[in-house]
């Protein structure tokens, strides 16, 4: 089976390998489709943590199942699943309190063990999900869509309330339409104004600001005088990560989603007056990635994946894909060709 593998930073390689065998308690999958995400543009770039070398990337799969036994969902040779890529030890103090997205031994598929961008992948049984009548496409982003939906349950956002997302790119995009169904009015917030755009004219926020058009007087404005109740960040981006707490209401939360390898700075007397709640999001659970399913008829995945090939082209695509320049939202590869 034909395989693609990252050997180095900067390269991928496409191979040949037998297909996998299915052990005990785990599936056989066929993988039809694969998302890229920034962690595969990250790894791909040498600028991914606790990363090594060569690895098979992909955690944004659509897959279908080839051999399975018996196990508790039903789930049978065949069904299309929706595979959470995050294996837990099951036995942790995270996981035994039902954080099994940050388990302390936790494997992220594709991260730190090889991923989807394979013809064939062997998993965990107990990590798919059945995919219902999603197409391909939807099963592809139902990962990164989960990751909005835990920092939105992490929030506990509230019908009417108003949130600021910083960042615009797909986690971003995704936490604005699922903080929209929980019924909160959404400020997006970003530099580039073409995703900006996207957020107004295909997720429907309902206001928009360029970050670099003193984003604090215009939330000011919005709000009357109020501030966010909730702020967002999925840029992981350390000038926006510092700023993100002059967005915020007294008595608000900052949730933060996107990740800076680096240390960041905040003032303790401004913060500590607004008895900010700072709460990082890490990954998704069960209940976040069932909870997407339910509501991915409300997302507009025709728009959001924006740039398509089999994976015979995916190489001398990608380096296009990590340039936003090139316009590209979500970029996906066929595996069943």
């Amino acid at each position: 089976m034909k395989y693609i593998v990252c050997e180095k930073p900067g390269e991928f390689i496409l191979k040949e390998k037998e297909a996998p065998i299915r052990k005990e308690n785990e599936a056989l999958l066929q993988i039809n489709k694969v998302g890229i995400c920034g962690t595969d543009i990250h790894a791909y770039g040498g600028n991914q943590a606790f990363f090594s070398y060569p690895r098979i990337l992909g955690h944004e799969l659509a897959s279908e199942v080839l051999e399975i036994g018996e196990n508790a969902r039903g789930i049978k040779a065949g069904d299309k699943v929706v595979v959470m890529p995050y294996v837990s030890c099951g036995k942790c103090i995270a996981c035994r309190n039902g954080k099994t997205n940050c388990c302390t031994n936790i494997s992220v598929l594709g991260v730190h063990g090889d991923g989807g961008m394979q013809e064939q992948i062997t998993v965990p049984a107990d990590i798919l999900l059945p995919a219902n009548n999603l197409s391909d496409d939807q099963m592809a982003i139902v990962e990164p869509l989960a990751i909005g939906a835990h920092s939105v349950r992490r929030a506990d956002i509230k019908p009417g309330e108003t949130v600021v997302v910083v960042g615009c790119g797909p986690i971003g995009i995704g936490i604005m339409k699922l903080a929209q169904i929980a019924g909160a009015k959404v400020i997006a917030l970003d530099m580039n104004d073409q995703r900006l755009a996207y957020a107004k004219d295909k997720i429907g926020v309902d206001y928009i600001v360029n970050a670099g058009n003193n984003p604090v007087e215009a939330i000011s404005e919005i709000t009357n005088g109020d501030l966010a109740t909730a702020v967002f960040d999925a840029s992981g981006n350390k000038f926006a990560l510092e700023a993100c707490p002059d967005y915020m209401a007294h008595g608000g939360r900052f949730v933060l989603v996107g990740l800076s390898k680096g240390e960041l700075t905040y003032t303790h007397p401004k913060v500590h007056a607004k008895e900010m709640t700072l709460m990082c999001s890490r990954n998704a659970t069960t209940e976040d990635f069932e909870h997407v399913i339910s509501v991915l008829d409300q997302f507009p995945t025709d728009s959001y994946i924006t740039h398509n090939v089999p994976y015979t082209e995916m190489i001398a695509n990608f380096d296009s894909w990590c340039d936003l320049e090139t316009g590209v939202m979500k970029a996906t590869v066929d595996f069943k060709i």
